[in-house]
């Protein structure tokens, strides 16, 4: 590959400080593969790491997380320009995504093959081995888990491929069952992949919750039965009476919002399966009687998107996801805050994403 000196990216040196620079194009050791950057998505996780969430940037109870200076973004989407010694099953001029953790492989996590547990826990954007890929070039280190993308994917579609697959691993943790009620809350990205994975599981009622008439909009687009506007009903009490008091049998949790978890607790049915999914700006306090006494719930967490890449390149490559309705903004990189605004707002735009 011809010398590229440096490149455009956008470094997060603190919350409310990223700049955009230049940097150097990443070199390529024994290993790694390098990315030109084709698409990247803005997450939910990166605008509140912006916004200086203590998860990211620690407080009296936990330690920083984000190793700032850091360049930020892990949903992305490249062509490999560059190829380290003993990279097999890539090729240059491939389109590839790559998991948004890189495995130690060491842990006692990745040596059970619990790789999204690591205890280094290195995910792309926030930790300083893996920088993120909100610049020209990304670098995939030594031992990242990396996929060809079919051809006449888009990058669009690339990009999505990252928080599809976190979603298809929410439904895997909810165990649905053929007919059963199923209610997803928040209809933001990753809710939205949700509704389209849960629907190839066969739920009898797909719901979807979220206080957006248009997120609900395509939410219909991906498979919902029913959608539900908390601006316009009492969501528990529709669930309830669709379900003769019972409530749902399923509860996936995917706005953000402390309100949801206190939500799913009153909708869902005793012995019934909660998942917990998003990131929270703050704790959140709830009754633990209803889970234990009161339902004896199966509470259950959902971390990434272990082992689902091949299943959500598949679900894009056949259609499966409205890809056109849920990427509503493309921007320059160099137009970052205007994407990081529009996705703090979130009432204009679903998934923002910047092209280098």
């Amino acid at each position: 590959m011809p010398s590229l000196p440096s490149m455009q990216a956008i470094v997060c040196h603190g919350p409310e400080d990223y700049r955009l620079e230049e940097r150097p194009v990443p070199e390529v050791g024994p290993g790694e593969v390098l990315l030109r950057v084709e698409a990247v998505g803005i997450c939910a996780s990166d605008a509140k790491c912006f916004a200086g969430a203590p998860l990211f940037w620690g407080d009296a109870h936990r330690e920083a997380y984000c190793q700032a200076p850091v360049i930020p973004g892990h949903e992305f989407v490249g062509e490999i320009v560059a190829l380290g010694a003993g990279v097999t099953g890539l090729a240059l001029g491939d389109r590839a995504v790559s998991e948004q953790i890189v495995p130690c492989g060491t842990c006692r996590y990745c040596m059970r093959g619990q790789y999204w547990m690591c205890r280094q826990n290195d995910i792309y954007g926030f930790r300083r081995r893996t920088q993120g890929a909100m610049a020209g070039y990304v670098l995939l280190p030594r031992g990242a888990l990396n996929y060809v993308l079919p051809p006449d994917l888009s990058p669009e579609a690339g990009a999505l491929v990252e928080p599809l697959g976190c979603s298809i691993h929410a439904v895997e943790r909810a165990g649905i069952h053929l007919g059963d009620v199923v209610v997803v809350a928040g209809c933001g990205p990753l809710g939205l992949g949700m509704v389209a994975a849960a629907r190839l599981r066969g739920p009898g009622l797909l719901v979807a919750v979220d206080a957006r008439a248009s997120r609900l909009e395509v939410a219909r687009a991906c498979g919902a039965d029913l959608s539900l506007d908390l601006d316009r009903v009492d969501a528990v009490a529709e669930v309830l009476a669709l379900t003769e008091g019972y409530g749902c049998d399923v509860y996936i949790e995917a706005s953000g919002a402390p309100a949801a978890v206190d939500q799913g607790l009153r909708m869902i049915r005793k012995l019934g399966t909660f998942v917990e999914f998003s990131v929270m700006r703050q704790p959140c306090t709830v009754d633990w009687t209803i889970i234990g006494d009161s339902k004896e719930l199966d509470v259950r967490g959902s971390h990434l998107s272990p082992y689902c890449y091949p299943v959500a390149i598949d679900m894009l490559r056949r259609g499966q996801v409205p890809v056109e309705r849920i990427v509503t903004h493309t921007l320059p990189l160099v137009s970052f805050d205007e994407g990081m605004a529009l996705v703090l707002q979130g009432d204009r735009s679903i998934k923002v994403q910047l092209r280098p």
